[in-house]
């Protein structure tokens, strides 16, 4: 890990560990004038309809900040070290903004937590947003990498007219434990503190459980990466923006600060795990890469494609597959005659 990736990942938690500290502070120069009870948790009307013990609220918002915490630590990117201020701003005022609605009551009940103080959380969180962008500056950023495709790189051998397509599920078990304790977390909040907790963890976790497993294709169309069980949103970078492809080994945390869906100045891909991965060279000289089995032949097939396409050699609807069986139409959907020299064939994937 390089000392840019180590500065910024600690810039990220930083924020969390000074709101972390806020609730204790708090609790401390205030606890003659809290009750014994806090009220955590108020409707839609302002009025408290859930209560629980000082030490109740300070575990369940330290819990809270920490995951929080972490989840940016680990996945930061240097032009969003804002977001993790501004999400630790905006968090850790809303808790202060919720102790303080207990401040002389005699009953927890009588407390009150307008919706309309969301909007001086909204505002702690943009002070602490710019504070964030402000530090950005002491991350160096980092150098473009230039990316060649060596004159080895894989190819498969395709005859002209030849159609072939090459498709792996790859997952990730630790990002779908993460994102199913962050949408677990959306589900218990709501019990311990107002509603609008939970919309926290809840855009943490919808993202990175439909990214912790992806379908990846290759084909005439090009690279495609989307959500195993759904078709949207996907990635895709088509075959005409791809000047080659090769296979290398990934490090998530040194090269792009994490797992997931990641963009640096370089380079983006899905990065699910360490190891072997798929790299695509584009047009604009970035890369775009995505670690999954196989990749080898997945790369082969793209060269392939590519060099084709560069030569002009069409696709008839008449071709021969890979698996050496004729290639057919879609049933109900007649065949065209042959597609113009340099096009390929439609066809139902």
């Amino acid at each position: 890990m390089n000392r840019a990736a180590t500065r910024l990942r600690l810039l990220a938690a930083l924020p969390f560990l000074l709101a972390l500290a806020v609730g204790p502070l708090l609790c401390a120069l205030w606890r003659d004038r809290l009750p014994d009870r806090l009220a955590t948790h108020f409707g839609a009307d302002g009025r408290a309809d859930g209560f629980t013990a000082v030490g109740g609220y300070l575990a369940v918002s330290s819990a809270l900040l920490l995951a929080l915490g972490v989840g940016w630590a680990l996945f930061v990117r240097r032009r969003v070290l804002w977001g993790a201020w501004a999400t630790a701003g905006f968090t850790g005022g809303l808790l202060a903004l919720q102790l303080r609605a207990n401040l002389d009551v005699t009953d927890p009940a009588e407390a009150r937590l307008r919706i309309a103080v969301l909007t001086v959380a909204l505002a702690i969180g943009a002070l602490a947003a710019a504070a964030g962008w402000a530090l950005t500056r002491l991350v160096p950023a980092e150098p473009a990498r230039e990316v060649s495709v060596p004159a080895d790189a894989p190819r498969l051998d395709l005859a002209a007219g030849e159609l072939a397509g090459w498709a792996r599920t790859t997952g990730s078990l630790p990002m779908i434990l993460l994102g199913a304790a962050f949408l677990l977390a959306a589900l218990v909040v709501p019990f311990f503190a107002a509603w609008p907790y939970a919309l926290i963890p809840l855009a943490v976790g919808l993202p990175g459980t439909a990214l912790s497993r992806v379908r990846v294709h290759a084909d005439r169309r090009g690279l495609t990466v989307r959500p195993a069980l759904v078709a949207r949103p996907r990635l895709r970078v088509p075959l005409d923006d791809i000047t080659g492809a090769t296979t290398r080994d990934v490090e998530p945390v040194a090269e792009f600060g994490g797992w997931g869906y990641r963009v640096r100045p370089a380079a983006s891909g899905v990065i699910l795990r360490s190891g072997r991965a798929l790299a695509v060279r584009r047009r604009d000289g970035r890369e775009f890469v995505v670690t999954v089995d196989d990749a080898t032949t997945a790369a082969g097939l793209l060269n392939a494609l590519v060099e084709r396409a560069a030569s002009g050699r069409g696709t008839p609807a008449t071709g021969t597959p890979a698996n050496g069986t004729p290639a057919t139409p879609a049933t109900g959907t007649p065949a065209t005659g042959t597609p113009a020299p340099g096009r390929p064939a439609p066809r139902k994937d």
